[in-house]
């Protein structure tokens, strides 16, 4: 008996759902369990930052290119393949041995990740075309990412406590295969055949810069700005983004056109997928190492601590919906992104008291996360509403590069001026008794929570009290950096929206894909 299309709805949108599950646990569960790995791994800082970006940089590389692929090909089609191959490249992290493999299988679980997060941006748009429908499918795949964010650290936490790391990754098999059996049953394909081929120049120039660019900020702290290694890295990096920016104004049908960044309503949202990852979530990577090194909780502690963060994201969705339909999304992303960074200077002055505690991080933190409740879910929806039907797939997947790339960028980014900060500290308490690159080494060590790098030099003073004070003082400009960067993005989505002239844009725009 066939299903009526209401039930299928429903399933599509459960499957939808699991999926964004599935992404959010990945997102919010591994940064937990960071410095397991990095002792059962025998890993080091940069390992640590590479077994996120490796995911982050992986869905960046086939985010564009599974965008056109989804409206060829179909959004189910790619959908269904990408939630399969998740679920094996899940498998193959979980039966990881060393560093090497693990950021390997990270690799390809982003690539699969990437794919099955732009096709189901796609499919949501496709299927659910009324207006309040629509609002209503956004708000709940919002509220299911949000619990995968939201309990990702507790979960994560927890599975070290009654099991091993290994469960972190394993978990998404199952759910994998429960998603495909929905997304069987309830969505309808969908596809825009285009007469044109696969943007390969596009997507090759685009993933060497953002590999690059990351591969610098990430290595030259160690190896030296100035190594000729290095800077032949920046400088392909860099070459290849201008060569990017020509290969799609020349290609007559480019995977990222940039003519949807004339339509304000479009601009402005790409503003608050960056503001979202250019510092609440490469936050997420150094938050475990506070609280575990700095405050001295353990895994399932820290893991609770970080609730507070991600739940907001859990219980905003609705709310952030309907403020957005009666107050409009660009009063809305620009009020998250504000918030975000109001939190985050909060956390820094609950951070650096002298009786720190979770407590004292709170306030910031139940901020930050309201503000990124606020502007996850309108951010989606109008990237993808403000544009063509036809070109869904192109708009979320810009959507989602813009998101990725900025992560990838910033868990650097974080991590150099956490190791920095660490060595402002360090050289003001030793001043010359260490070198540059002692000073840098020791830096990064303590930056990876090993609070006892210095007792073996023996320098003067308390060694471990010195080398918590310098996390604590490195940990606070890392949010110096993230409050103040992503007050200026909230600036800039907010004049970009100009919301008289973006209501027009996306009438016009929908004008046109009705006349197409």
């Amino acid at each position: 008996m066939p299903l009526s299309p209401s039930v299928k709805n429903t399933l599509a949108l459960a499957a939808i759902s699991l999926a964004a599950l599935m992404f959010g646990l990945e997102i919010s569960s591994v940064p937990v369990i960071l410095p397991t790995l990095e002792k059962q791994l025998h890993g080091d800082l940069r390992d640590m930052q590479w077994v996120m970006n490796a995911y982050t940089l992986a869905c960046t590389t086939v985010l564009m290119a599974a965008g056109t692929l989804a409206d060829r090909y179909g959004r189910r089609r790619i959908f269904v393949i990408s939630v399969i191959g998740f679920g094996l490249t899940s498998l193959l992290c979980g039966l990881a041995q060393s560093m090497p493999v693990l950021i390997a299988g990270r690799f390809a679980q982003g690539i699969a990740g990437g794919a099955m997060l732009t096709s189901q941006f796609a499919i949501l748009s496709h299927q659910f075309r009324d207006g309040r429908e629509r609002s209503r499918a956004f708000a709940v795949f919002g509220i299911v990412f949000g619990a995968g964010l939201g309990f990702g650290p507790i979960i994560g936490g927890a599975i070290i406590a009654v099991s091993s790391w290994q469960w972190v990754f394993l978990v998404h098999a199952p759910l994998a295969a429960l998603t495909w059996a929905l997304i069987a049953l309830g969505a309808e394909e969908s596809r825009e055949p285009p007469s044109h081929r696969l943007d390969i120049a596009g997507l090759l120039s685009l993933s060497i810069a953002v590999l690059g660019l990351t591969y610098y900020i990430t290595q030259a702290p160690e190896a030296g700005y100035g190594h000729p290694a290095t800077l032949a890295v920046l400088i392909v990096a860099l070459s290849s983004l201008i060569a990017f920016v020509i290969v799609e104004r020349r290609h007559p049908h480019p995977m990222f056109d940039f003519g949807v960044f004339r339509i304000r309503a479009f601009s402005g949202a790409i503003m608050g997928s960056i503001g979202m990852n250019f510092s609440f979530w490469p936050l997420m990577i150094y938050l475990p190492i506070y609280f575990q090194s700095a405050l001295g909780y353990d895994t399932v502690g820290a893991g609770l601590a970080l609730l507070a963060y991600t739940l907001p994201t859990l219980a905003m969705p609705p709310l952030a919906e309907r403020w957005s339909s009666r107050y409009g999304a660009a009063r809305v992303i620009p009020l998250g992104l504000f918030a975000i960074g109001l939190g985050l200077v909060a956390m820094r002055y609950g951070s650096a008291m002298t009786d720190a505690s979770w407590m004292t991080m709170l306030p910031g933190a139940l901020l930050a996360g309201f503000g990124l409740g606020l502007t996850n879910s309108p951010v989606s929806n109008t990237t993808t509403g403000s544009v063509p039907a036809s070109r869904t797939g192109m708009a979320s997947g810009i959507d989602m590069s813009a998101r990725l790339i900025t992560l990838a960028i910033n868990i650097a980014l974080m991590g150099l001026i956490l190791i920095a900060g660490i060595a402002a500290h360090l050289r003001s308490v030793y001043g010359a008794a260490l070198g540059d690159t002692q000073l840098r080494a020791l830096a990064a060590r303590v930056a990876a929570g090993d609070l006892g790098a210095l007792q073996s030099l023996r320098l003067p003073g308390d060694a471990l009290a010195i080398a918590h004070d310098a996390l604590i003082h490195g940990f606070g400009w890392v949010l110096w950096y993230g409050g103040l960067g992503v007050w200026v993005l909230a600036a800039l989505s907010l004049a970009m929206f100009a919301p008289a002239r973006a209501v027009a844009d996306i009438a016009g725009a929908k004008a046109e894909a009705c006349g197409q």
